[in-house]
């Protein structure tokens, strides 16, 4: 186990720098065209893929790196670029991240590839948890999966909606009820692979931010997949239903954490990473604005108002970069989240990028508010940390009941 440390190692500096340099010259020249586009940024996914940035094998080495830095480091950089591209980029990695936390190493070595695709041919997944009427409440899920003995298929049907790479993927992963008598505790994920019929894209969104990310509903009507497409097995499964059946008869209560929630806690410390790059980006934009607008005869940055601004915005971009690594580095470790390290990195994180890209904003004046500019996209972007993967609402919630062990609601 490695001890946690803040500084990067060599290898670990290369690699951010290679995907820094990747972030100023391939992404963020080409971020302000597809952000008005609102359209899934293909060619830059594609050379992405060429360099070795989109694939499985990038993602795996950043994944088991020993000192846990590796994604939040790719994370940040990445988003430093640019929010919406950066999504359509890594965003195959939340559906990833759900195959790796709860299938088995077949599943693993079968699906996560066809993730992907080739540089020649670049595929995306999508993971799909959310509903209309189940976002924060997942208890409130609808989409149902129903066994079918007779043919060895599980038969799907809902709808699903907020899906990042909905209904354009290569391969979707969908939490779905088994078993509504239990509650959360009744979900499990599925693979549905290409090309299966009964799964379409819904309504597509046009969203405030991230513009460059596809986001759209997922409908499943009568969705037959092999058996082999439960995450897990169904082995692990029944065994897994049946002690939350006893728990359940005799009133215990021991928490067993549903397939959706093993997916978001695994994925919120890289979560609050990205904000942390839209943030560095908002700040080191306002931070040279400062220095070279005059105003009166001098620099903004002669003004203790936009200077303590700017001291303000760097000792909180820095805070929750270090709440991040330390997250990330408990999880790599195998230490437990006693006080919910995870989505205190996530909530804090997330809450500075809208501070902080509001600030450089407000730094940059009348300029700040136009598209001439960067921040305006920025700070639109920052408006979903706050809400996707757990809203900051949950994230205090989740907080709170760790700190307390109360069943606060």
């Amino acid at each position: 186990m490695a001890e946690f440390t803040m500084e990067l190692n060599e290898d670990q500096k290369q690699v951010r720098d290679w995907i820094h340099g990747f972030a100023a010259d391939v992404i963020r020249p080409a971020a302000a065209e597809w952000d008005e586009r609102e359209e899934t940024p293909w060619p830059v996914i594609q050379e992405a893929a060429k360099v070795g940035i989109y694939s499985l094998d990038f993602y795996a080495q950043q994944f088991f790196d020993p000192t846990g830095l590796g994604i939040p480091m790719a994370m940040e950089e990445l988003f430093w670029g640019d929010a919406g591209i950066a999504l359509s980029i890594v965003g195959t990695g939340l559906a990833a991240i759900g195959v790796l936390a709860n299938g088995t190493e077949e599943q693993i070595g079968t699906w996560i590839p066809q993730m992907y695709g080739t540089p020649d041919d670049v595929k995306v997944a999508a993971f799909c948890s959310s509903e209309p009427d189940a976002g924060s409440d997942v208890g409130a899920m609808r989409t149902r999966a129903v066994y079918d003995q007779a043919t060895d298929e599980w038969v799907l049907n809902g709808t699903k909606t907020w899906a990042t790479n909905g209904g354009i993927a290569n391969v979707h992963i969908v939490v779905a009820v088994v078993d509504p008598e239990l509650g959360t505790k009744g979900h499990a994920s599925f693979i549905v692979p290409p090309g299966t019929p009964g799964l379409s894209q819904g309504q597509k969104f046009k969203k405030h931010g991230i513009r460059a990310s596809h986001t759209a509903e997922v409908v499943l009507e009568d969705v037959r997949i092999p058996g082999s497409c439960l995450l897990g097995g169904k082995e692990k499964l029944d065994e897994r239903l049946a002690r939350a059946r006893e728990k359940a008869k005799a009133g215990g209560g021991e928490r067993v954490k549903n397939a959706a929630m093993a997916t978001f806690e695994a994925s919120r410390p890289a979560v609050g990473a990205m904000a942390v790059g839209t943030a560095r980006a908002a700040y080191e934009v306002a931070l040279d604005y400062a220095k070279t607008r005059t105003q009166f005869g001098r620099p903004i940055i002669d003004n203790q108002g936009v200077a303590f601004q700017l001291a303000d915005m760097r000792t909180q971009i820095d805070a929750a970069r270090l709440l991040v690594w330390r997250a990330s580095w408990m999880a790599i470790a195998g230490k437990p989240f006693t006080a919910a390290e995870g989505s205190m990195s996530k909530l804090y994180a997330s809450e500075v990028a809208k501070k902080v890209t509001a600030q450089a904003v407000q730094i940059l004046g009348g300029n700040g508010f136009t598209r001439e500019y960067p921040v305006e996209r920025m700070h639109r972007d920052a408006a979903i940390y706050t809400i996707f993967e757990g809203t900051s609402e949950i994230q205090r919630l989740v907080i709170a009941r760790t700190l307390s062990g109360m069943p606060i609601r």
